[in-house]
């Protein structure tokens, strides 16, 4: 299953803490022109150094498709950062 909903929690050094939650699927709508590109971009990549284009789409893919259920957390002193992927 795609992601459908990317949460993040930042807790900043003095206590205040912002929590942003990004839908997945209007983003990548939004920037669907730079996604065509990075895709071109990335078949010449292939391409250049001979790796098969079918091969990395596929890697990519289940990287994609394991994403749902993933916790990054990451603290330092008093400041700290939540990733949910859902």
């Amino acid at each position: 299953m795609i992601p459908q909903l990317v949460t993040v929690r930042v807790r900043r050094s003095h206590g205040r803490r912002v929590r942003l939650c990004v839908p997945v699927v209007p983003v990548a709508l939004a920037l669907s022109p730079l996604l065509l590109l990075a895709v071109l971009g990335g078949w010449i990549a292939c391409l250049v150094c001979h790796i098969s284009p079918v091969g990395a789409l596929r890697g990519a893919a289940r990287v994609l498709w394991a994403l749902p259920g993933t916790r990054f957390e990451m603290e330092q002193g008093r400041a700290a950062v939540l990733v949910s992927v859902r």
